[in-house]
């Protein structure tokens, strides 16, 4: 494997789940190319976007690949076995499509997308351990890794049999550091022990962690520092061994210059920071709210058509707020589609979900709000 870390001098990259909207719900260009000119220009390279993102690919050939030089960028995208891919062929296909909507001739970083327990098997079934290496063998991918969401052991095991893995993607960040569900610190030092790099994703856990708790806020701001919280976050991930980069999934201008205002010139850590962040995640463990990143991965297949992120968000700031007019709120989020009530405990939702959230017992508590 030749040494790839040179082409990633930042150590922050841009994330393009996210994407700034425009009021018909489509993907802002215009601001999401001036966000890749500051990024550029900053020194910025890599660039995350996947098949499954809607509209990204399309967005960033317009952003960046039709107005920079192939060569002054890295772009990532990922293969995906979602539900609704039932075969060889369709899973395969999705390369192709990739390149046709970035039209970037060829992807620098190629990942098997949300690996899980409920799903692994698929990529193995399907061969696409070894379609991704036909597809650096023939040019159209430099680099190929997967995104995992997962525990240990099932890690353990895909490093075990696939030695020549180049890099993995790990939800990362001070939330979930120590989460059973997630199991961050674990699974990075796994990577560690394989001598694999790690490409970061949800530093700021969906941006939960750009808009904390006040308990968590209060800690922060305590600090007398002119830290924006998010700053807090992708910091702590950027300051792990073996990363290579961290995605910031960023929505505007006003975050992207956040981002590049501690990232430009990044500094990791200090030992009273760590010390900052454990009085920080002790006051998580003690917060009752929902942790939801709005991913939506539950709500594609959902036979109900139940708006779940929508409707925790609800009762999330039904817990942080009383005077929180949740039920008017919980009407206009369900308002055509289905109500917590509603479910059916088929459970394709927590299959899907990258946190491993409890959905169904969830969804049962959120039932009080249509009281």
């Amino acid at each position: 494997m030749d040494n790839f870390t040179d082409k990633n001098k930042m150590k922050l990259g841009f994330g393009l789940m996210r994407l700034p909207k425009l009021e018909d719900g489509s993907i802002d260009v215009a601001q999401t190319a001036q966000m890749v000119d500051l990024f550029l220009e900053a020194g910025g390279t890599y660039f995350d976007t996947a098949f499954a993102y809607p509209g990204s690919e399309e967005a960033i050939r317009q952003a960046l690949v039709e107005r920079y030089p192939r060569d002054s960028y890295t772009l990532a995208s990922k293969l995906i076995c979602s539900p609704d891919v039932n075969d060889e062929e369709t899973a395969k296909k999705e390369l192709l499509t990739s390149l046709e909507r970035t039209n970037a001739g060829y992807l620098d970083y190629y990942l098997l997308h949300a690996i899980q327990r409920t799903n692994y098997e698929k990529y193995d079934r399907f061969h696409l351990w070894d379609y991704v290496k036909e597809l650096k063998e023939q040019g159209l991918i430099k680099h190929y890794g997967f995104s995992f969401h997962a525990d240990p052991e099932l890690l353990e095991e895909l490093l075990t049999k696939h030695p020549d893995v180049e890099f993995v993607q790990l939800q990362i960040n001070y939330a979930d550091w120590e989460n059973p569900g997630v199991k961050s610190r674990e699974n990075l030092e796994i990577c560690r022990r394989h001598g694999k790099l790690v490409t970061v994703m949800e530093p700021v856990k969906g941006g939960i962690l750009a808009d904390p708790i006040d308990s968590v806020k209060a800690i922060f701001d305590a600090q007398g520092k002119d830290a924006s919280y998010p700053s807090w976050a992708i910091r702590f991930a950027a300051s792990q061994p073996g990363i290579l980069t961290v995605l910031s999934g960023m929505s505007s201008l006003e975050q992207m210059k956040d981002n590049l205002s501690f990232m430009k010139d990044f500094e990791p850590l200090s030992e009273q920071e760590y010390k900052v962040i454990a009085q920080v995640q002790e006051a998580l463990n003690k917060d009752q709210t929902i942790p939801c990143t709005g991913c939506r991965y539950c709500t594609k297949g959902c036979p109900m058509s139940i708006p779940i992120p929508d409707i925790f968000t609800v009762e999330n700031r039904k817990k942080g707020s009383p005077e929180f007019r949740t039920k008017r709120e919980y009407v206009i989020v369900t308002q055509g589609k289905g109500k917590a009530s509603d479910c059916i405990q088929c459970g394709q939702c927590e299959a899907a979900c990258p946190q491993h959230l409890p959905i169904i017992e969830l969804l049962q508590q959120c039932r009080s709000l249509e009281d």
